[in-house]
């Protein structure tokens, strides 16, 4: 199993993640693994993380059901250097995961590629642009980048593919 220090404050570290690391610890993944919590299979997981992928570029338009002074009152989250929680539901999805729209696990991890690289390459190229988080509302690329690094480790902790080792210091 990988080990990953978790620190959302650390850009360097998020960059390495989404380019590098990320993939390395899906390579592990095969569609009988099991999760260690939820009901998601391992493709509705690399599905979903797609899914977000695409939210974050524009690809997905999607509406955020809070009001702006709740949605402020929640973006502190992005910044708490902590994991997101386990069995955390996304208001989006509240009416359970969409179907499939690979043929099988392989296919969605080369099509979840091209989605986290065509983040980076629009993080590059349009970072003022900012697109609806289903929670957060608009967010630009760094708010996106915090919520790719803490939703990908959470996913990959749920399929036992990576330790998280504790951060250093907690934000508050």
């Amino acid at each position: 199993m990988l080990k990953i220090r978790f620190d959302v404050d650390d850009f360097s570290l998020r960059d390495t993640f989404l380019r590098t690391f990320f993939f390395g610890a899906l390579d592990g993944l095969r569609p009988e693994t099991p999760a260690l919590w939820g009901h998601m299979t391992a493709q509705q997981m690399v599905e979903h993380l797609m899914w977000t992928f695409e939210v974050s570029t524009g690809r997905v338009l999607l509406e955020c059901p809070y009001p702006e002074d709740q949605r402020e009152k929640m973006k502190p989250f992005l910044h708490h250097n902590r994991p997101t929680p386990r069995e955390f539901m996304n208001p989006a999805l509240r009416d359970g995961l969409p179907a499939l729209r690979h043929p099988d696990l392989k296919s969605a991890l080369t099509a979840l590629m091209a989605e986290v690289d065509r983040f980076i390459e629009h993080s590059r190229t349009r970072p003022d642009s900012r697109h609806t988080h289903p929670i957060f509302g608009p967010i630009g690329p760094e708010g996106w980048s915090r919520t790719h690094f803490k939703h990908g480790c959470h996913h990959l902790q749920q399929f036992g593919l990576v330790e998280i080792e504790p951060p250093a210091k907690e934000t508050p």
